[in-house]
């Protein structure tokens, strides 16, 4: 079973930058689409940006021009660096796969202060 680990949340304050990365445990990440999700307090979890294995990206409009998904497949690793960061990006951010999803992750926790 494919074990997927976020990392690289934490404290920031408004107009910052985080990167996250998640690493999966297998090699089934490189062949697929894999995305970002994240899930705010007392709302339902999103879609924030998802890649192919052959790099076509697409965003949500809520992040779109402040974050760049990415990844390395060689390395069964994705990324998402979110620059320009507000508050309302407060939320515990997870990595799964888009058309299938495989038991969450713990996910990290990014808080933009104002």
């Amino acid at each position: 079973q494919v074990q997927l680990v976020e990392s690289g949340g934490g404290l920031v304050q408004a107009g910052g930058s985080l990167r996250l990365s998640c690493a999966a445990s297998r090699s089934i990440f490189s062949h697929n689409i894999m995305g970002w999700y994240r899930q705010a307090p007392g709302k339902q979890r999103e879609l924030v940006a998802h890649i192919t294995s052959a790099g076509y990206t697409n965003y949500a409009d809520s992040v779109k021009g402040r974050f760049t998904i990415s990844r390395d497949n060689a390395k069964n690793t994705m990324y998402l660096q979110m620059n320009s960061l507000k508050p309302e990006d407060t939320a515990v951010y997870y990595c799964n796969f888009f058309n299938f999803k495989v038991p969450w992750g713990q996910g990290t926790q990014v808080t933009v202060s104002s």
